[in-house]
């Protein structure tokens, strides 16, 4: 989800409604994320206590944002909001040096598995796939029907069609190791959504005339 901000950047998304849509998305995954993944592997027969899926939402998703809100009150208070702005600007350097030194590393450990099992990966793929484009297309019809300005229609389409992978990947390897199929099926998953999100920004971009021209802007009063 984090990508999202990648993602609404490169359709000159709206920042705001970006920001609320992953926080709100964020909040829901704190509650959601253990049970989903707890119904997903009984489905399957795989048993993982529930300790260890709260225990990855307390590491994955509650201590960091707790710590980022710390931080931007501290800074806030300290130096106000130019000086949250200079350490932003500090920190997405990083962050992204980070996540891609993660993938990298991720990769690295899988890369074997990926070459010897195309027809895996290939599976792996296809619902992916149709979930990302569906999911796009759909919300993004949806906002031009309603009447939604392209800045809030292009992050809409895009967080509606995007993965939990960065907090799969980490749970994946917390409980089955890097080795593990499940590693291998979210490092795939981030592999085919990157290029694949990317696909649809452009197309969100490049659809701009047809959207505007098409858009059912919502009725105004006159008084």
């Amino acid at each position: 989800t984090a990508m999202v901000f990648v993602w609404s950047n490169l359709t000159k998304g709206e920042p705001h409604f970006t920001l609320t849509q992953v926080a709100l998305n964020d909040v829901i995954m704190v509650f959601a994320f253990g049970p989903i993944v707890g119904l997903l592997l009984g489905l399957t027969s795989i048993v993982v206590p529930w300790e260890t899926l709260f225990l990855s939402v307390v590491l994955y998703i509650v201590i960091p944002l707790v710590i980022a809100q710390g931080v931007r009150g501290i800074v806030l208070k300290s130096q106000g909001a130019a000086g949250l702005a200079q350490l932003l600007d500090i920190l997405g350097p990083a962050s992204l040096v980070a996540l891609l030194t993660t993938l990298v590393l991720l990769f690295g450990f899988q890369g074997k598995q990926i070459v010897a099992q195309p027809l895996v990966i290939l599976l792996l793929a296809i619902p992916i796939l149709f979930q990302v484009f569906f999911n796009s297309g759909l919300a993004y019809w949806l906002n031009r029907k309603v009447g939604s300005p392209h800045c809030v229609a292009g992050p809409s389409a895009l967080i509606g069609a995007s993965n939990f992978f960065e907090l799969a990947v980490a749970a994946a390897i917390a409980l089955f190791g890097f080795n593990s199929g499940a590693a291998l099926a979210t490092v795939v998953g981030v592999l085919i959504e990157v290029p694949v999100m990317l696909i649809v920004a452009s197309i969100i971009n490049r659809s701009r005339g047809w959207y505007e021209h098409g858009r059912n802007a919502p009725a105004t009063k006159t008084f």
